[in-house]
């Protein structure tokens, strides 16, 4: 634009020396004027191009993407005491990412209704203290020093709530899940939230120096007893007596969207089959409402997997 002005500034200078008379004249102001706008025009085009060239380049030229940074890993971990102690045991880890909490979830709403009303009209029951499945937790609770009729398996809690009210709680649609084929499998299941968890976590027996805060109890502070199966990340105690209780802090709530669901049994060459048909069932009711999820399996063999 500027440019522009200038050549139109020099016509007008060639046209008043060609007034006032004079070829002379005229070539030596017209010399005057293109040697004063030329430059000037080349000195202000730049310029321009400085002061726009910001714009054009965030337009032309795409920034580079912002890297999405990945959430950490956590390992899963057997520690060998507990395999050792333990060595048919089989723990299948269903991970779920991008679950949406807050809408409705219509397979975990009718798999709660279809187990209450069976248990109604008497075609089932969930398993009890007599059941190879549950006796099993008892033997092992026992082993570690836990008296298993004050301090139930979660399994055997939940189906005992269960036959005694007829109904199961409702807490959220990823918890209810996972509770709906606990019972129904008869095996103890679980969950932390994966936002939640610090570093990596460990099946291990408890030194007596970790803390715990159970579920619903954020302002009591528990110290398991030596020799207890517990489930550690590196800040404390996830879960005690293996499967017993989980802890306030990596609990599951309806706006958790990376989850860790674990099913448990210390039978495996007996039931490792019923475990990978519940791994299955919960997947089925958790993959409407999720990104993506995967099933992992822990055994003494494989005491490791990462998620």
């Amino acid at each position: 634009m500027i440019a522009l002005l200038l050549a139109l500034g020099s016509s007008l200078a060639y046209g008043c020396a060609d007034f006032l008379g004079g070829l002379g004249a005229r070539k030596a102001h017209v010399l005057r004027t293109v040697l004063v706008a030329a430059p000037a025009s080349l000195a202000v085009e730049p310029a321009l191009e400085k002061a726009q060239g910001n714009r054009n380049l965030a337009t032309l030229v795409p920034l580079a993407p912002t890297r999405k940074r990945n959430p950490p890993m956590s390992a899963f971990r057997i520690d060998p005491a507990v395999a050792e102690a333990f060595p048919d045991t089989l723990i299948a880890l269903v991970t779920a990412t991008g679950l949406r909490g807050r809408e409705p979830w219509p397979r975990t709403t009718a798999a709660l209704a279809e187990l209450e009303r069976r248990l109604a009209d008497g075609t089932w029951r969930p398993a009890d203290e007599t059941d190879p499945r549950i006796e099993a937790w008892h033997t092992a609770y026992r082993a570690f020093g836990t008296n298993p009729r004050r301090v139930r398996p979660s399994v055997d809690a939940l189906g005992r709530r269960l036959a005694k009210k007829g109904t199961l709680p409702r807490i959220n649609p990823a918890v209810d899940s996972y509770n709906a084929v606990s019972v129904r499998h008869g095996l103890p299941a679980g969950a932390f939230d994966l936002d939640r968890v610090t570093g990596d976590v460990d099946i291990r027996y408890a030194d007596g120096t970790e803390s715990f805060t159970p579920l619903g109890e954020p302002g009591t502070i528990e110290t398991p007893n030596p020799g207890e199966i517990i489930y550690a990340d590196t800040t404390g105690v996830l879960t005690r007596h293996w499967n017993h209780r989980d802890a306030h802090r990596t609990r599951v709530t309806e706006d958790s969207t990376r989850v860790a669901f674990l099913l448990e049994t210390l039978h495996a060459t007996r039931d490792g089959d019923l475990l990978k048909v519940a791994a299955d069932t919960l997947q089925g009711l958790l993959a409407p409402h999720s990104g993506h999820s995967t099933v992992h399996y822990l055994s003494p063999a494989q005491p490791r997997a990462t998620v």
